[in-house]
């Protein structure tokens, strides 16, 4: 596309044209991705671009000369990068506990729901050794070298975890 196209477009845009808008976001779209690549965390990247692609799409209009608009573009993608940074730090300054699942009592509907309902009741370790054990169908052996436990530890917890599993079925 070249700069009169583009200009063109980007003016169409501006005044309301929807097949216009679609093309210079799509065409911003990669150049975006990029820069928020190297401004975000990877995993936050697409989200950052899509966001400042839907401010773009709403903002437009307001944007008073077109000859701003990569930069504006840029600043938008960077302040959502900003953001997303801010929310992860937020979240990592919340102190994580053991998700522990509230009590979940079995219902009529089967066997299957009953079961998943009681492995989701477990703490984390218990879980994690019976899903190894039985569905993976790993040795004791097999469990305690994965777990880092000794094959009695292995066989304590195995034990006390389906204990727990028993004793929230028959509640």
């Amino acid at each position: 596309m070249n700069t009169l196209t583009w200009n063109v477009d980007l003016q169409a845009a501006r005044s309301g044209d929807a097949g216009a808008l679609e093309r210079v976001l799509q065409r911003s779209r990669q150049d975006l991705r990029r820069y928020a690549e190297y401004h975000c965390p990877i995993n936050d990247a697409e989200d950052a671009v899509q966001e400042s692609l839907f401010i773009v799409s709403r903002k437009l209009m307001d944007l008073r000369q077109l000859e701003c608009f990569a930069s504006w573009l840029f600043r938008i993608v960077k302040r959502e990068c900003n953001r997303y940074k801010r929310i992860k730090r937020a979240l990592l300054q919340v102190p994580i506990t053991e998700d522990i699942v509230g009590p979940c009592y079995p219902e009529s509907k089967g066997i299957a729901r009953d079961v998943a309902h009681a492995m989701e009741s477990l703490p984390a370790h218990y879980r994690e050794i019976i899903l190894l054990r039985d569905l993976d169908g790993l040795t004791i052996e097999e469990l305690s070298l994965q777990l880092g436990l000794t094959p009695q530890a292995a066989k304590a917890r195995l034990h006390r975890a389906r204990s727990l599993a028993r004793e929230y079925l028959d509640a």
